[in-house]
């Protein structure tokens, strides 16, 4: 245990001068010095010592903060036999608590009470303000006093000492209901003020340790964003992560990716919550004063969403205090992350905000070496469709060709009907093969940027697209006003989807024909209008011990926008291979 501070009465180990305590008396066997034991102590207080050691070991041990103050409220009711006791934590602005930890109220009042005090108000609030150790034999005749709140216990008698950490107030220790009706002694009260410059080392190792776990969890969660961007993994995937983790280490309610929208502001791409429909798609405007902030570079904090003017979107009635940080590197704004709390959830603390802040830092360098890493792959897949497109035109066709003149010179100076007309159908084939590979040429040298934009054209683009490899053209089928009735949001995930899809046919079934379908028509079993899109092949269909990450990002990009993914069988034999599914409400 440290030395006491001689010139701090909160630190004394001895009984000291208390004439600072509200109704404090000196007992009456506290100047007969035939009572006193050991260093001059009374004997009641010398006979306590041992209590007092068992103590303060009790509260010295462990690391965890929350236990750490249930250990301390637990061991000063046990110590001063009182039947209740209570730390407030006082809270960053020093003007009210950020916490209560009770001790000896059942669960059943604490529900009955409801909210836990603020300590703006009242004696609590006194104390804030003016920590020095309080005595009182009667509760409601003190001034400061305001009562008790509906469901609270009746109690006459109080005992309140400060709790200091680093010679900083960390809260305050409250303990009421003498047992046995009696008055806090004097005793009592150095017994207790003793017990609280142990509890201050205490709950100051307690925060070390637990400020220095919340530092790893960060790390920790910065270095798995990190590897999962630079994994080379889907785009919007690699969001979800950033989402996900920036959600379980801000202990929020959900974690929200924004990037900048073609018509201004912000655009929500990536949400983890519970339910993340509901805020897909939502474009935060320029004009609000948080996306003017953020596309700014500055970050935003929010102590209530629900009752701040900055916010103007109908989300923010659904959370408490939030944090919305800028994902900027190098003076570049990629985007935004906000992780909101729950509805009358504990503020973000000044630590949390700082480990938060330099997690989006974080998660935006990454971004962009992501980023980079997928240009340069592009790049590399472009130079590559180039050279097969020169290839194809100036080797493989000019070859088919000659081979085509090569057969009609032998067709014209043949005499038998029969080798005649083979050979003519030879050259048919050729011809049609010619032309299938110059539209494959063709989009081999299209690049994204020159794609229409509606989604009819992207399905047969991505369907082109995928021939190339495949070695055949898939069939495809449209139902319905496709381009009219999808939108943006949910036409780009379709065609995201149809390119897993494809790619997972060409990779893993073997196929020999695939069936494109894009319905428009189709209902959701609430009722609701959806687009469905259904690849079936004639494979070998999915092996039940096989890999399922290809359909788990069908199901999760179904699942973000309200729909669903599932698979069954194919248009092979007997079923053979397998029929993908995904669908979406328009």
């Amino acid at each position: 245990m440290a030395e006491p501070d001689p010139q701090d009465p909160s630190d004394a180990s001895i009984p000291a001068d208390v004439s600072n305590v509200a109704d404090a008396s000196n007992p009456a066997d506290a100047s007969n010095p035939a009572d006193r034991g050991p260093r001059g102590l009374s004997a009641e207080l010398a006979a306590r010592v041992p209590e007092l050691l068992e103590a303060m070991r009790s509260v010295g041990t462990g690391l965890e903060l929350h236990s750490t103050l249930d250990r301390i409220c637990e061991t000063a009711a046990e110590l001063a036999h009182a039947r209740y006791a209570a730390i407030g934590v006082v809270d960053e602005t020093g003007e009210g608590l950020s916490d209560f930890v009770t001790h000896g109220v059942p669960d059943a009042v604490a529900e009955a009470i409801g909210h836990r005090p603020d300590g703006r108000r009242g004696l609590l609030g006194a104390l804030i303000h003016d920590p020095v150790p309080v005595r009182l034999g009667d509760l409601s005749s003190d001034p400061r006093s305001v009562g008790f709140p509906p469901g609270h216990p009746l109690t006459r008698t109080f005992l309140g000492v400060p709790i200091r950490v680093h010679g900083k107030v960390f809260g305050n220790l409250y303990l009421s209901g003498k047992q046995g009706g009696a008055e806090f002694t004097d005793h009592d009260l150095h017994m207790v003020r003793v017990l609280a410059t142990e509890a201050g080392i205490a709950v100051g190792n307690a925060r070390l340790y637990e400020a220095a776990r919340q530092r790893e969890r960060w790390i920790d969660g910065s270095v798995a964003v990190t590897t999962a961007l630079l994994s080379g993994g889907d785009a919007d995937e690699a969001l979800s992560v950033v989402a996900e983790q920036a959600r379980r280490l801000a202990d929020a309610a959900a974690g929200i990716v924004l990037l900048p929208a073609e018509e201004g502001g912000l655009e929500i791409v990536a949400v983890s919550s519970v339910d993340p429909s509901y805020a897909l798609g939502v474009i935060v405007p320029a004009r609000s004063p948080v996306s003017e902030k953020l596309l700014a570079g500055e970050a935003v904090f929010i102590d209530d969403s629900a009752t701040d003017d900055r916010t103007v979107t109908g989300l923010a009635g659904r959370f408490g205090p939030s944090m919305l940080l800028p994902l900027q590197s190098g003076g570049r704004v990629l985007g935004a992350l906000a992780t909101p709390r729950a509805l009358g959830a504990r503020p973000f603390t000044r630590t949390e905000r700082t480990l938060a802040t330099q997690f989006a830092s974080q998660a935006a360098l990454a971004l962009m070496m992501a980023e980079a890493q997928r240009d340069r792959e592009r790049l590399a897949v472009y130079e590559d469709r180039d050279r097969i497109a020169r290839d194809l035109h100036d080797l493989v066709i000019q070859r088919l060709f000659a081979t085509g003149m090569m057969l009609e010179s032998a067709q014209r100076r043949s005499a038998v009907p029969e080798v005649r007309n083979g050979v003519g159908r030879a050259v048919d084939e050729l011809d049609v093969t010619i032309q299938e590979i110059r539209t494959a040429i063709f989009a081999l040298q299209q690049s994204s940027a020159e794609a229409p934009s509606g989604l009819r054209t992207r399905v047969l683009r991505e369907i082109n697209m995928a021939a190339v490899p495949l070695g055949f053209q898939p069939s495809h089928r449209f139902v319905g006003p496709v381009d009219s009735l999808v939108g943006e949001l949910t036409g780009k995930n379709l065609v995201a989807a149809l390119r897993e899809a494809l790619s997972n046919a060409f990779r893993h079934a073997g196929a020999s024909a695939i069936d494109v379908v894009v319905d428009a028509t189709a209902s959701l079993p609430d009722g609701r209008g959806a687009v469905r899109l259904s690849v079936a092949d004639d494979g070998v269909g999915i092996p039940r011990e096989g890999r399922r990450s290809g359909l788990r990002n069908l199901a999760r990009r179904a699942e973000s926008l309200g729909g669903a993914s599932w698979f069954g069988p194919g248009i092979g034999e007997d079923g053979g291979g397998t029929t993908v599914v995904w669908e979406a409400p328009l």
